[in-house]
C-alpha cells in the first residue's frame, strides 16, 4: 500500500513544472493546453509501469495527485513573481 503513495507523489512531483509553465502562459492558448496535456501520458505511463493500469479503485488518487502538483506549480510561480 505504501507503494501507491510513492507514484502519487511521483506524479506531484511531475506536474510541478508543468503547472509552473502553465501558471505563466495565456489561459487557454496552445501553450496553456500543452503544459496542462503533456504530463497526461507520462503520468499514465507511471500507472502502468507500476502495475496500477486503469484499476478504478486507485483512479482518485492518481488524478487528485495530477492536479495537485499543477496546482502546487502555479503557486510556486505566484511566488517568485
Amino acid at each position: 500500500m505504501h507503494h501507491i503513495w510513492i507514484l502519487v507523489l511521483a506524479i506531484v512531483l511531475l506536474n510541478l513544472p508543468f503547472g509552473f509553465w502553465r501558471k505563466g502562459v495565456k489561459k487557454f492558448s496552445t501553450t496553456w493546453f500543452l503544459a496542462v496535456h503533456i504530463p497526461v501520458p507520462l503520468a499514465v505511463g507511471i500507472r502502468f509501469c507500476a502495475g496500477y493500469g486503469w484499476k478504478v479503485s486507485t483512479l482518485p488518487a492518481f488524478i487528485a495527485a495530477f492536479f495537485i502538483g499543477q496546482y502546487m506549480g502555479g503557486r510556486l510561480r505566484s511566488l517568485f513573481n
